[in-house]
C-alpha cells in the first residue's frame, strides 16, 4: 500500500512566481489497485507521479510504502521497485543499444554488476518468447538498435522492460499521449494484460478520458492539487467520459477558462 500524509510542495518559493501545488495532501493507493489518474495541465498528476518516484522533494509530510516512511529515500533507490514509462518513447530505452542488450539491462535491474558479460545468453530464447507475445516482429530484431525502431515498437518495449523485474508499482506518464491512435490502442491492451497478469500496482496519469475509463479499477481527477473526484468499484463502472467532460468544462468556467 502506498500513502502519501499531509503532502505539501512550493514552486519557486520566496519569488513573485511561488506556487503552492499541495497542501496537507493525502492520497492512498491500495494494493493491486490500478488508478487512472487525470485532470488539467497544472492540476498536479505529473508531480504526483514525481514525488512519489522520488523525483522531486517534498516540503512536508511523509511518503509510506507498506508502512515504511521512504521520504528521504533517493530516486535511485526507489527505482530498483517501480517500473516507470515515459511518455516520451525514447525515456524508457537505450537507443543506441540493440533490444538484446535493453532488456539483458532491465533483467539485471538492482543487482551489482561486475566485469563479467552483460547479456546473459542462456536468457535468449526466453526474452524472444516475451517479445513474441507483441505481435509486433522484434522477436526477429534482437540485434537492432533500438533507436531504429518505431515509437510505438520502442513504447512496447519499454513497458516490457518496466516490468521484467518485480516491482511495488508501475507508473505510467502519459505513456500513450506521443503515439497515434491505432498504436497507443495496442499499447493501451498490453498495458492492461501486464497490468492483470502480473498484478501490479499501477497508476497511469492520461489525458484520454476513454482510456482513464475504460481501463484501471479506480478513476482519479484532479484539479490545483487536490483530488476532486475519485471513483472505484461498481461507482467507476458507472461513469462514462461524457461526465468526466462535463466535470472539466464546469471547472474551466469556474477558472475562467
Amino acid at each position: 500500500m502506498l500513502t502519501l500524509k499531509q503532502i505539501s510542495k512550493h514552486y519557486n518559493p520566496g519569488s513573485v512566481n511561488e506556487l503552492c501545488l499541495f497542501r496537507g495532501f493525502d492520497f492512498t493507493i491500495e494494493e493491486g489497485e490500478f488508478v487512472s489518474v487525470v485532470g488539467s495541465n497544472g492540476s498536479g498528476k505529473t508531480s504526483l507521479l514525481n514525488i512519489i518516484c522520488g523525483s522531486i522533494d517534498v516540503d512536508g509530510g511523509c511518503i509510506l510504502v507498506n508502512g515504511q516512511d521512504i521520504t528521504g529515500q533517493k530516486d535511485y533507490v526507489r527505482q530498483r521497485k517501480i517500473g516507470r514509462v515515459y511518455q516520451d518513447p525514447a525515456k524508457g530505452t537505450c537507443p543506441s543499444m540493440t533490444i538484446l542488450e535493453n532488456m539483458s539491462l532491465a533483467d539485471n535491474k538492482g543487482r551489482h554488476y561486475g566485469l563479467g558479460k552483460g547479456v546473459n545468453k542462456g536468457r535468449v530464447s526466453e526474452y524472444r518468447e516475451i517479445l513474441s507475445q507483441l505481435g509486433l516482429g522484434l522477436e526477429d530484431k534482437l540485434h537492432t538498435q533500438v533507436g531504429a525502431l518505431s515509437g510505438g515498437q520502442r513504447q512496447a518495449l519499454a513497458l516490457l522492460m518496466s516490468t521484467m523485474t518485480p516491482v511495488d508499482f508501475l507508473i505510467l506518464d502519459e505513456h500513450t499521449a506521443a503515439l497515434d491512435p491505432k498504436t497507443a490502442q495496442i499499447i493501451m491492451e498490453l498495458t492492461d494484460k501486464i497490468v492483470r497478469e502480473k498484478q501490479v500496482t499501477t497508476i497511469m496519469v492520461t489525458h484520454n478520458l476513454r482510456y482513464a475509463v475504460e481501463y484501471g479499477s479506480r478513476l482519479v481527477m484532479m484539479h490545483e492539487g487536490t483530488v476532486i473526484l475519485d471513483k472505484s468499484g461498481e461507482e467507476k463502472r458507472k461513469i462514462d467520459t461524457e461526465e468526466i467532460m462535463r466535470i472539466f468544462n464546469r471547472i474551466s468556467l469556474e477558472c475562467g477558462n
